[in-house]
């Protein structure tokens, strides 16, 4: 314990130096923003609804929590290859997108885990698309593609978090779809890349009669990867429609958003061998078509690995807002998200090994397509042949009536989800393969041709369904203009029926049929030293339902009277400034997660644990009116596991203790035409690869860069390099496996060029 004081102790040092600077840059900058303003030019204000209820919103300067906004130019400017990459720009937010378009592994201010996103929450005007933030081969991004048809993005770290909504205790990512106006406009984009993407992308917006405005957009690409694969590894397509009416007293929308995109699965590569890189996916057209042996009768189907991970299905939804009289305002947000989102890929199993260590003969072996003779120093590694069938449904609806009176402004709501999920698995299927790019299975290897393969196999068929039902109220007071208090309560019953047959013999080997009733509560205050300035502290405690993975990787837990929910204890100092060319926030915070679980690989037991962080985030824009604008987000932290069987003491896997983003711009005309500069700098510390502290992940630096030139009207031309460097920074290492030299490279350089005409 008194190691852990020590480590707060240096970790409160360090946030009080960060938190200092960020004062003294805020009033250097004020004073400057103060002698800017003229009287007849506003800043126009940033409404956030995020954190509040029934999405009432609240303008940013007033918000008593921590909130990143970002718009459609910083999101074009950041040119983010998944969704989830987006969220780097979010402070207190580690993200590790090396795994492709899907599958991202996202942390949240030291919350532990050990993979997927256990504390994000991903809405759409508002509604979550997937109520459960993570099940195994799923999480909230994957489900969602980023394109034009977004206008901004807002992302909420604690504050009010875990009482409205759907009650995540840590990250909500909220996107907002752009809607028509009086005005017709649109624009039609073409994207290629260095890496053979053709990507085309179109909104359209306008009125279709009186008070009745329409938004439809989408995309289709096509692109052998980033990691080229030898084949169309990455292909989606995706159509948004979004129509909205209003009313004297209010609005009604909807919108549908359908998707059929996925792209190859990339995993980690053998940090061992000469000649792997950056670049180096395993799969490929020699492996693409594997045949798998599932379940206790060894059933074989054939499967296409080369379709990756992604989502096919549909994200719909809307909102009525009225206006009631006598200041009362009701608003009811609901969505329905259904589809199949699939993951197919070749794992790696243990590290690679010279091919006279496992062939037959002792020295070499076939290929099994090429009929190529390969030596017995020839690397090779076992790969399993992993499938992933997921069918998932979820309805939301979340209703809330408000009412202002003189110093009280008041709101109670209620939310409402069903959430179901099929599933059926076939992991392991190992068989040895050469390693190369695409390399090929062998033969003359006996557990190749086994068909209970070289190691492990897992499989299962289940289903499930849950339902959760809250009852919520926000209630704020103004003690002055300067001064409010406002307090949160949220009471929430979860149920959960799940049943699974593992083995794939067709009995139900477990059967889970839980109700638990849990109380999360905010309270905060906020403090304006201007108009334009402030402070707010806020507490909080929140709760982490478990949902169908967390019964069958814990359930023997379970069935010893484990509830599985993770409780989440947060408190906030918050520093916020809004002047006329300069934003500033600042937030100290600390939390504790009790009831965590941690399961290296499907089937093993989980590690239950209780952790502990403090840290601080900066979140700094500067916009000078000569076109010159940074962006600055930074996050220290320190972490520490407090309860564990083993680990007790360790800090956190796979999060650094700090990291920094600067991303400057700079605007101007050169021959009448308008252009723009950027790039972004990306600075990361070591990281632990475990929670035993055993393998470090090296910190690394990347540099982005990118340009817009207006040559004449309607037309942009945008170039965007990724990696500039070619860094070959490592994101994790084996997860299921810490001893294993394998890991994730970040993705290598790649360039974008696109052409916009806008109308």
């Amino acid at each position: 314990m008194a190691q852990h004081t020590n480590k707060l102790a240096k970790a409160a040092e360090g946030c009080a130096k960060l938190s200092a600077l960020a004062l003294a840059v805020s009033l250097a900058f004020s004073a400057q923003a103060n002698e800017e303003a003229a009287p007849d030019k506003q800043k126009i204000e940033t409404i956030i609804v995020s954190g509040t209820a029934g999405g009432r919103g609240v303008r940013k300067v007033d918000a008593a929590f921590a909130v990143t906004n970002l718009d459609a130019t910083k999101i074009e400017r950041l040119a983010p290859k998944s969704t989830a990459e987006l969220f780097k720009a979010v402070p207190g937010v580690w993200v590790e997108t090396s795994g492709g378009e899907s599958g991202a592994n996202v942390f949240v201010r030291g919350f532990p885990g050990g993979g997927d996103a256990p504390f994000l929450t991903l809405s759409l005007e508002g509604v979550p698309v997937y109520p459960a933030p993570t099940l195994s081969f799923l999480e909230n991004s994957s489900i969602f593609r980023l394109d034009d048809t977004i206008s901004g993005m807002e992302g909420l770290r604690g504050g009010p978090n875990p009482v409205v909504s759907n009650g995540q205790p840590g990250l909500t990512t909220n996107f907002s779809l752009k809607r028509g106006y009086e005005e017709t406009e649109g624009s039609f984009k073409y994207t290629t890349s260095d890496y053979g993407l053709n990507r085309v992308d179109a909104v359209l917006s306008g009125e279709l009669a009186e008070d009745l405005f329409f938004m439809v957009g989408g995309y289709v690409k096509r692109s052998p990867g980033i990691r080229d694969a030898g084949f169309t590894s990455e292909k989606g397509n995706q159509l948004t429609i979004n129509i909205t009416k209003e009313f004297d007293n209010g609005e009604f929308n909807v919108f549908t958003r359908q998707t059929d995109d996925r792209g190859a699965w990339y995993l980690p590569t053998p940090l061992n061998v000469d000649g792997v890189d950056g670049g180096f996916t395993q799969i490929g057209t020699k492996n693409r078509y594997a045949e798998v042996f599932a379940g206790e009768y060894n059933q074989v189907v054939d499967f296409d690995l080369g379709e990756g991970r992604g989502w096919n299905g549909s994200v719909s939804g809307g909102s009525l807002k009225l206006e009631l009289g006598n200041d009362w305002e009701l608003v009811d947000r609901f969505g329905l998200t259904k589809g199949d989102a699939n993951t197919y890929g070749l794992v790696p199993d243990g590290s690679a090994v010279a091919l006279s260590s496992v062939a037959d003969n002792g020295s070499n072996a076939m290929g099994a397509v090429t009929q190529t003779q390969y030596s017995g120093d020839t690397m090779v590694q076992a790969y399993g042949r992993w499938v992933v069938l997921k069918e998932i449904e979820a309805f939301v609806n979340d209703l809330a009536v408000s009412k202002d009176f003189d110093s009280l402004s008041s709101s109670y709501g209620v939310y409402t989800a069903t959430t179901s999920a099929n599933d059926w698995w076939s992991l392991g299927n190992t068989a040895y393969h050469v390693v190369e790019q695409g390399g090929e299975m062998l033969d003359g290897i006996a557990c190749n041709t086994d068909v209970a393969g070289c190691s492990w196999n897992y499989d299962i068929n289940s289903v499930g369904d849950a339902t959760t039902l809250a009852f919520y109220t926000t209630q704020k007071y103004y003690f002055s203009d300067a001064l409010t208090f406002d307090l949160g309560l949220r009471s929430e019953q979860h149920e959960v029926e799940y049943s699974v047959d593992e083995g794939l013999d067709g009995t139900t080997d477990k059967y889970v049929d839980y109700d638990e009733r849990k109380t999360s509560w905010t309270i905060g205050g906020d403090y304006k030293f201007s108009s334009n300035q402030g402070m707010f502290l806020r507490m909080n405690k929140g709760y982490k339902m478990p949902y169908f993975d967390d019964f069958r990787d814990n359930f023997g837990t379970y069935q010893s009277g484990e509830s599985l929910i993770k409780e989440v204890t947060q408190a906030e100092l918050g520093y916020k400034f809004m002047g006329e060319s300069t934003d500033l926030y600042a937030t100290l915070f600390t939390n504790e997660v009790k009831g965590d679980t941690f399961v290296r690989r499907p089937g093993e037991p989980a590690e239950i644990l209780t952790n502990e962080a403090i840290g601080v985030e900066l979140d700094f824009n500067y916009n000078h009116e000569s076109g010159f604008s940074v962006n600055l987000n930074a996050t220290l932290q320190d972490t520490e596991i407090t309860e564990s069987p083993a680990n007790e003491g360790n800090e956190a896997q796979r999060q650094p203790k700090w990291q920094l983003r600067m991303t400057p711009s700079y605007e101007f005309e050169v021959s009448g035409m308008f252009a723009s500069v950027y790039g972004t700098l990306s600075a990361v510390d070591d990281r632990w690869g475990n929670n035993e502290n055993t393998v470090v992940l090296e910190g690394y630096e990347k540099v982005d860069i990118g340009a817009t030139l207006e040559p004449v009207e309607n037309i942009k031309l945008q170039l965007s390099v990724d990696n500039l460097t070619d860094e070959e920074g490592i994101t994790e290492g084996d997860p299921r496996n810490a001893d294993a030299p394998n890991g994730r490279y970040i993705m290598p350089r790649s360039v974008k060029l696109s052409v916009a005409y806008m109308f």
